[in-house]
């Protein structure tokens, strides 16, 4: 694949938003009761959005939502049970109703959701995607690196054989330059980003629900580095607090970040519901850099059959172990446990 810069190409800027808004978990809702509460935070949200594009301008051309925004986590709930009550279906009027927004605001919309597959239906994957302003979703990313959720890894030879590894590592090339999502603490996964940047994304849709401080988090440490490594925009949406649960609601609250491609937060918010996080990406600067010599393109100078060889060495977490069955909780927690123990014995 050429990733290298298409410098013909016109090159957009255009200012791009991490929506600061409140998740409304659904956990100890029935079913249908989380339905309707998925429903409602869907048209709050799309009011929101409007309100931004007024707030912003006319220029918003990507709008990026926190993580599971429309549900919250799971709180123990069975997988079962979660994947009913929580998860979206592909062609679900979730969607539709998200699509609708980005057709009305004329933007670009990314969030994050569980989602259901009915080639898989005793599970449930946690998914970021992408919707463009005519209503298509045009990228949809299942997130790899989840501790007590499923993900493609976990039935990783059939996740291949029906979708193939593009659709494992999406990048929407579109006319706001090459989108690519990364779920929340995924930015602490070198690995991620680096393979998206080599496949040609220019700017992370990072959806985040964390836990926020006035100290400098491990999250916001690795958005500045990814976005360093890759020379890449991060558009990174934290929660505008969490509420329905027992855990404090600001809690995870605040710190929404644009960084550019030197890793410079150029908008941070505050706590709260905010839309203060906005600022300006300039594709065609991010390109010239990626196009110049030098030390500071690290991309260019990566070495990926080095560490093709020596990651091959280690055994540490194993793909395909939900292979056939839907797990308990507990088998989350062996897993890693099994992948600590690996760790150790190969000291």
């Amino acid at each position: 694949m050429n990733n290298a810069p298409d410098l013909a190409r016109p090159a957009p800027a255009y200012r791009a938003l991490a929506l600061q808004t409140r998740t409304r978990a659904v956990n100890g809702l029935s079913p249908a009761e989380a339905r309707d509460a998925m429903t409602a935070s869907i048209a709050r949200i799309g009011g929101e959005v409007a309100a931004a594009k007024r707030w912003v301008g006319p220029d918003l051309r990507l709008a990026v939502l926190p993580e599971y925004v429309l549900s919250g986590f799971p709180m123990g709930e069975p997988i079962e049970r979660w994947r009913d009550m929580a998860a979206l279906a592909p062609d679900g009027p979730e969607y539709e109703a998200l699509a609708a927004v980005a057709v009305r605001e004329e933007l670009f919309l990314s969030g994050n959701a569980y989602e259901s597959d009915p080639n898989f239906p005793g599970l449930y994957f946690q998914a970021s995607f992408v919707i463009d302003p005519s209503g298509e979703t045009v990228l949809r990313y299942r997130r790899l690196h989840s501790l007590y959720s499923p993900s493609p890894y976990d039935v990783w030879d059939r996740y291949l054989d029906l979708y193939g590894m593009d659709a494992v590592l999406p990048v929407a090339r579109t006319e706001i330059g090459n989108l690519a999502c990364i779920a929340s603490e995924e930015i602490l996964y070198p690995e991620l980003a680096r393979a998206l940047a080599l496949r040609g994304a220019e700017v992370f849709c990072h959806a985040t629900s964390e836990a926020t401080s006035p100290m400098l988090t491990p999250k916001a440490i690795g958005r500045r580095a990814r976005a360093v490594e890759n020379l890449a925009y991060v558009v990174s949406a934290n929660s505008g607090g969490l509420h329905g649960i027992p855990i404090p609601g600001d809690s995870t609250s605040g710190g929404s970040q644009i960084l550019d491609f030197e890793g410079r937060v150029l908008a941070e918010a505050a706590g709260g519901e905010s839309v203060v996080a906005f600022a300006e990406l300039d594709l065609a600067a991010l390109r010239r850099n990626r196009a110049r010599p030098g030390m500071g393109n690290l991309l260019s100078r990566v070495k990926p059959g080095l560490w093709a060889d020596e990651y091959a060495r280690h055994d540490v977490e194993r793909p395909n172990g939900l292979a056939g069955r839907p797990p308990e909780r507990a088998w989350f927690a062996r897993r890693q446990q099994e992948s600590i123990d690996r760790l150790d014995q190969a000291r």
